[in-house]
């Protein structure tokens, strides 16, 4: 689409979070490269937060994380809702929408970000939502893995998919593209006792529009919890390296989300990522991608 603002493949960017205002709003122009946020926490907002967003918009680039499209669940998609969605893209010429790949209503919004099975009657129907997702707002969007601590039980005989098969074969029917959270895999790999090196190494990499790096809590050796209010880990940090070896470049995001420290430290970790791409990436490969 014309106007919109693709991102180079080592653009680091941060949330965009109220809390977060006042030191974006004062930032060096070297600190980061883009901001996400939610479109929900933004749509029809005025007053000061309004004209603070409007502000750092037409400063940097904005991606959009969606909250609660809700793509696995059997109730019919908000289009009253991705319609407003599609204006504020537009508005503020947003390249890159993403989406979770769970659900997150019933009767009403749930407030937690639950799985979908991992069958391939989930795949059909996970697939044609995003794809009447993706008609509505006018351009693909990515679909997040996300961190999940229990399994829904499946009988064998509804075509029982592992992880990795189960969102690949999303990405592939549906034709959309992937926001990789690499600590999530770390997760993920942890409580469900899995290779995270395998799981990277069987993802499309032409199909990861960026990704997503964040902290998370230690329960205990075999139980971690995403929580997006810590700093990162070293293991994160170290398949972060592996993703980029993998995969090649692209734009990635530092999520906060509470328990926020000195802006000087986010900025600290957004040089982290910037190291830790220029290692594992040769500068012949960085190129423009949205």
């Amino acid at each position: 689409m014309d106007g919109l603002r693709p991102l180079p493949c080592d653009a680091v960017g941060l949330g965009l979070r109220r809390a977060l205002l006042g030191p974006l709003q004062a930032a060096a122009s070297t600190d980061f490269d883009f901001l996400e946020c939610a479109p929900e926490n933004w749509i029809g907002v005025g007053g000061l937060f309004g004209d603070a967003l409007e502000a750092l918009s037409a400063r940097h680039p904005l991606v959009c994380h969606g909250l609660s499209l809700s793509l696995g669940s059997v109730a019919p998609l908000d289009e009253t809702f991705l319609r407003r969605v599609r204006r504020f893209l537009d508005r503020h010429r947003v390249a890159l929408y993403s989406e979770h790949l769970s659900y997150c209503s019933d009767d009403g919004h749930l407030y937690d970000l639950l799985p979908i099975p991992f069958t391939e009657e989930a795949v059909h129907h996970v697939a044609a939502r995003i794809r009447q997702t993706q008609d509505i707002v006018g351009r693909r969007i990515a679909v997040e893995n996300v961190s999940y601590y229990a399994t829904v039980p499946v009988d064998p005989g509804q075509g029982a998919l592992r992880e990795i098969d189960f969102l690949n074969a999303v990405l592939s029917e549906a034709d959309c593209d992937l926001l990789l959270d690499v600590n999530n895999v770390f997760v993920n790999a942890i409580n469900h006792r899995y290779d995270a090196s395998a799981f990277l190494a069987a993802l499309p990499s032409e199909r990861i529009a960026y990704i997503h790096v964040a902290g998370h809590y230690d329960e205990a050796d075999d139980l971690k919890i995403d929580t997006h209010g810590a700093p990162v880990k070293d293991a994160v940090w170290s398949l972060l390296g592996e993703a980029y070896r993998r995969h090649g470049p692209r734009p990635t995001l530092l999520e906060r989300d509470f328990n926020f420290p000195p802006y000087a430290e986010l900025v600290g970790e957004l040089r982290t990522i910037r190291r830790i791409l220029s290692e594992a990436t040769p500068q012949g490969t960085r190129r423009a991608h949205g």
